[in-house]
């Protein structure tokens, strides 16, 4: 039986085996009953490491055209563009909705402003006289 282990794995194990052998090389200094759990921990997570089967394979990178993405099976259906799109667009319509209803509450606001100042009693240039602020602070304090 001919089995060929891919280039990767080659390279995991001599790393893992690497690190086994650094940590090894520190229990040494540990105290023993250290020691032994940090050999059963490591002894159970390799036994598990073995256990535990390969849910799913890497994506595959595909290439379409001149543009790359990594596909994980399955194109991309019309169902799901559409359902990607939407809630874009539904975020801009509320984004752009919010701004148009701001800018009329503000133009109204100015507007009942500017409607009360010019149906006052007082015209317009009274506002700006220093002595009638005077005086509005000092009607203000006698009442």
């Amino acid at each position: 039986m001919n089995t060929k282990v891919p280039l990767s794995s080659v390279a995991e194990n001599e790393f893992g085996q690497r690190v086994a052998a650094r940590l090894s090389a520190g229990n040494q200094a540990l105290p023993h009953d250290i020691g032994e759990r940090l050999r059963v921990a490591r002894a159970q997570a390799v036994a598990q490491r073995k256990q535990a089967p390969q849910l799913r394979a890497a994506p595959a990178v595909v290439q379409a055209g001149t543009t790359a993405a990594l596909g994980g099976g399955g194109g991309w259906g019309w169902w799901t563009r559409i359902g990607t799109v939407v809630p874009l667009v539904a975020l801009v319509a509320g984004l752009v909705t919010i701004s148009v209803m701001q800018d009329e509450d503000r133009a109204s606001e100015l507007a009942e402003v500017d409607s009360a100042l010019l149906t006052g009693d007082l015209p317009p240039a009274a506002y700006t006289d220093p002595g009638f602020a005077q005086f509005l602070k000092s009607d203000g304090a006698s009442d």
